[in-house]
């Protein structure tokens, strides 16, 4: 499981790449396929049953409020879920007007968050949230409640790991021992498994094909690849089969374990155009196993415990250059299938979720590669090649004449300003209307004639990582940015019209109450001027191949023991606890950060004190009033 309202874009430049390469490829999106099987009439009916069988002889007032509002409202579900669906892929528009006066829809306890909307008089309690955004959006985001009171029906009646998204990412994320999913690819099929086999089964017998990829980007999508490799290998034995993606690229690196390839012939890291022409020839014999390249599989001589032994090959070769690895394709895939939902109401999250965006790269890896909590040493970020300007308008226009669709997310780590520049200037001479945003660093080179140039081109919205908004920690971050520079840089984008989304972080190592109240008041001050727009806390997460994992005493902490694995196989590796001698309890105060940031997003609470949104007494802010203020002054 990844996005439903686009279709994750590494089958369309692999596929791209191969056909540029001669190679007859071909696409499926199997996770939106298995959404649109479940959500459907017939799907509910399958849900219905199984509900039933699993409340048979239970007295109601036992029955899970999730389950006991689906089997008392089933009747308008199963009438209404078709439509449904109709309506976020795009057609039967009309109907908006129904949906949105929420007599139409059957509620479930997921609706219940909107109350939060209501104001002291009781009235039209999403009128706060979206105002003058119109019927469409209004009836959008009933609609993705509506869908996911139904996740949650499926989740509580027929697989508990259940999640449009982080489908059963427990059994894979940093999972230093390959048992747990062993045992839930050993369990008898449920339904979701069961269709899932069935849209694998199909695929196979229209493409007849030789060998198959499966993309894992997420921990979210690895119990479901695993399950189409099992199917694959029960029933067709002969077909290779192939891992790749962005959970292999992170969390894979130190494979040991041989049971996985019971499923998979071979498992490929990082770029993947190289390893996949070195492992076509070597099925070709034109290739020796010791000249594959970034590639797992299982050689025939058997370790102590009688199993294969996992050998790593990685034969030098160069990667092949970003301007030739040839223009996405996203043919084959049911485009007009995908929905749009809305189920957050923060302005630049709506993007990922809303729409059908063609995903773009401008460059492969990151210019800056420095920052010490990011996966510097990976090759998705530490191999840097920008395409040409030329190239990327080239791809964009025949992307557009392929699917009809000018919106464009630019996927890059960190898109480099003087790329952006090209392409924007490209795309004005060729007289090429887009609509397109991305990630960027918060860096001076973004000044207002940049970030005009931009917008004219058709950039709509930007993303980029103030993290904790402290110099002192920014330092220790080695972002090369400063929160006075991040100002000015924000000011211009918002200036010129262009949405600003931050990416905020709280509990990096040594952050004190101090830090996190202080980053809160630049926050503040970010959005009373009109610096940004939108943001998110995350939660700081250390991982094996980060600066800050790889020398965690420079940041001041100790990495906790990485989970003992009996056997010693190892499966997946990525993320690493750390002990911080702050002792600060930084759950807690991601409560205030977060709800300070949704109200700061609907412009509320932008004169308030921001001590006053955390429960514990906290120190006061050593940040002056007007520090934002003075910074876009120049003073």
């Amino acid at each position: 499981m990844t996005q439903l309202n686009t279709p994750y874009p590494s089958t369309a430049y692999l596929t791209g790449f191969l056909r540029s390469r001669g190679f007859e490829a071909v696409q499926e999106d199997l996770a939106l396929a298995l959404v649109l099987k479940l959500l459907s009439k017939d799907g509910l009916t399958n849900i219905h049953k199984a509900c039933e069988a699993l409340l048979a002889g239970k007295p109601q007032q036992d029955w899970p409020s999730t389950l006991h509002s689906f089997m008392d409202q089933y009747a308008s579900y199963a009438s209404t879920i078709d439509a449904v669906i109709r309506f976020l892929q795009g057609g039967d528009s009309t109907l908006a007007h129904r949906i949105g006066a929420r007599g139409f829809l059957p509620e479930g306890p997921r609706f219940d968050a909107l109350d939060n909307f209501a104001d002291d008089e009781g009235s039209d309690s999403l009128a706060w949230a979206f105002g003058a955004l119109g019927a469409q959006d209004r009836a959008r985001h009933i609609a993705t409640l509506y869908l996911n009171d139904l996740a949650d029906v499926i989740k509580h009646a027929v697989d508990p790991r259940f999640e449009f998204v982080r489908y059963a990412e427990k059994l894979a994320a940093s999972q230093a021992t390959f048992d747990p999913l062993a045992e839930a690819l050993a369990a008898p099929h449920n339904l979701v498994d069961e269709i899932l086999e069935t849209l694998t089964l199909n695929a196979i017998h229209l493409h007849q094909p030789t060998m198959v990829l499966v993309s894992v980007p997420f921990p979210g999508a690895v119990y479901a690849a695993f399950r189409i490799a099992q199917t694959i290998k029960r029933h067709h034995p002969n077909i290779v089969l192939e891992l790749g993606g962005g959970f292999v690229n992170t969390e894979l690196r130190e494979l040991s374990e041989s049971r996985v390839f019971d499923y998979f012939d071979y498992i490929t890291l990082d770029a993947g155009e190289r390893p996949l022409l070195a492992l076509i020839e070597h099925l070709q014999g034109k290739r020796s196993a010791q000249r594959l390249v970034r590639t797992f599989h299982r050689e025939k001589r058997q370790d102590t415990d009688g199993m294969g032994v996992v050998q790593y090959t990685n034969f030098v070769e160069p990667d092949i250059a970003f301007d030739d690895v040839g223009t996405p394709t996203w043919d084959g895939l049911p485009l007009a299938k995908y929905l749009s939902l809305l189920d957050m109401l923060n302005p630049m999250h709506r993007l990922w979720s809303d729409g059908r965006w063609n995903k773009l790269t401008v460059a492969h890896g990151c210019y800056w590669k420095k920052c010490s909590f990011c996966d510097v040493n990976l090759d998705y970020i530490s191999r840097y090649d920008a395409a040409s300007a030329e190239t990327l308008v080239n791809r964009v226009e025949e992307i557009v004449a392929e699917t009809g669709q000018t919106g464009f997310h630019l996927v890059d780590e960190a898109a480099p300003p003087k790329s952006l520049k090209a392409f924007s200037h490209e795309l004005l001479k060729r007289n090429t209307s887009i609509s397109w945003w991305g990630n960027v660093r918060f860096e001076k080179t973004f000044d207002a004639e940049l970030c005009n140039l931009m917008a004219d081109s058709g950039c709509i919205a930007i993303s980029g990582g103030l993290e904790v908004a402290s110099d002192r920690l920014l330092k220790l971050m080695k972002k090369g940015v400063s929160v006075e520079q991040v100002a000015r840089v924000t000011k211009a984008f918002s200036d010129a019209g262009i949405l600003v989304h931050a990416y905020l972080m709280y509990g990096f190592p040594t952050q004190t109450v101090q830090d996190t109240v202080d980053s809160l008041e630049y926050v503040r001050q970010l959005f009373a001027a009109g610096c940004i727009q939108s943001g998110y806390f995350h939660r700081f997460t250390c991982t094996v191949h980060s600066p800050v994992g790889l020398n965690p005493t420079d940041y001041g902490i100790t990495l906790q023991p990485l989970p003992d694995v009996a056997s010693g196989k190892v499966f997946a590796k990525n993320d690493v606890q750390f002990d911080d001698p702050t002792g600060v309890d930084h759950d807690a105060l991601g409560v205030a950060l977060n709800k300070a940031l949704y109200n700061y997003m609907h412009g509320i609470g932008l004169e308030t004190n921001v001590r006053n949104w955390f429960e514990d007494r906290v120190p006061r802010t050593t940040v002056a009033k007007d520090f934002v203020e003075r910074a876009l002054g120049g003073t």
